[in-house]
């Protein structure tokens, strides 16, 4: 990353990102968003607005850069090379791009200068290699206004993610994308516009994910193997259409894509209490932290049993039924 002589921020997301590297080459994670430092201050950085020949649109810019976070690693960074992914990527022909304006440079040696309160894999004075071009991972997934879909959403926004939410098309659509990226969704798109040829321009500044979450089935769990990454994984947890998965060859032999399912009840009998407890303190905590929130809910008395259930079948429904005893 071309930041002279700065610090460098990293949201530290230690589950999931990939991003510093310590010297002795052991991974550690991070997700590169901004610059920052221990304390407010005034950098230097090479940082292009615009798409171009290098030379006419880099530009070397002092910011601004602000306190350490909780879960931040700032990194003053030492060396950093020019390659030709970033030649490319400032011309705008490589096939991912950040969102502008960025800071040119992908690769580089650093030093640890300070790290948040809840970071606890590095420390001030380690030496360490950007080992990602900090445009994150993303994960994409069908059913994504149901209940599950919110939660991924939810969840994948505090492990620093980016999500791709695949709905049906219905006649509140807007509606229902303002609610799923108020939760946290980056692309909201509908089973149609994911078969159209546009949807390349979308994976100009979002990287294909490599994970996949299918509860649907049938030709929109096909759609979403089509956009994964090489080596990328498809978990199926449900099959709303009741219809088969097809997937083509061509994808499994020349991509590498891998099949998985998912049940919770198999999940809970070949894991531990204790397993079990951490996921739901885990979630308890997302909770208190006001960084998860739980699906609408309509309470139905317990005698009116048949609209609950009715209604819990109906077409674009996303509000979940609660019986009150």
């Amino acid at each position: 990353m071309w930041v002279c002589g700065t610090l460098w921020g990293a949201r530290m997301q230690v589950q999931l990102r990939r991003g510093l590297l310590p010297a002795s080459g052991r991974r550690w994670s991070a997700a590169a968003s901004y610059s920052a430092s221990a304390e407010s201050a005034r950098v230097r950085a090479l940082v292009y607005g615009d798409h171009g020949h290098p030379p006419n649109v880099i530009e070397l810019k002092n910011l601004e850069l602000t306190a350490v976070g909780g879960s931040d690693v700032h990194v003053k960074m030492l060396a950093a090379p020019v390659n030709p992914s970033d030649i490319n990527m400032i011309q705008g022909k490589y096939g991912i791009l950040p969102k502008l304006p960025a800071v040119g440079g992908n690769e580089g040696v650093g030093q640890v200068v300070a790290v948040g309160s809840s970071v606890t894999r590095v420390k001030p004075g380690d030496l360490v290699i950007l080992g990602t071009s900090g445009l994150g991972d993303s994960v994409i997934q069908n059913g994504s206004n149901s209940g599950v879909g919110q939660a991924v959403i939810q969840i994948a926004t505090v492990l620093g993610l980016r999500t791709i939410n695949v709905v049906r098309d219905r006649p509140d659509l807007q509606k229902l994308t303002n609610k799923l990226k108020n939760l946290g969704a980056e692309h909201v798109i509908t089973e149609e516009q994911l078969r159209k040829p546009e949807m390349k321009n979308l994976f100009k500044d979002t990287p294909q994910p490599r994970l996949a979450l299918n509860c649907v089935g049938g030709k929109s769990a096909t759609d979403l193997l089509r956009h994964l990454a090489h080596g990328g994984t498809m978990v199926t947890y449900g099959g709303m259409a009741k219809q088969p998965i097809t997937a083509p060859v061509s994808l499994l032999i020349f991509k590498d894509l891998k099949l998985r399912g998912f049940w919770l009840t198999h999940w809970k009998d070949t894991h531990s209490l204790d397993e079990f407890k951490e996921l739901i303190f885990t979630l308890c905590d997302f909770i208190l932290r006001g960084q998860f929130t739980a699906p609408d809910c309509s309470e139905v008395p317990l005698q009116d049993y048949q609209r609950a259930l009715e209604t819990s079948m109906q077409p674009f429904i996303s509000t979940k039924q609660i019986f009150t005893m």
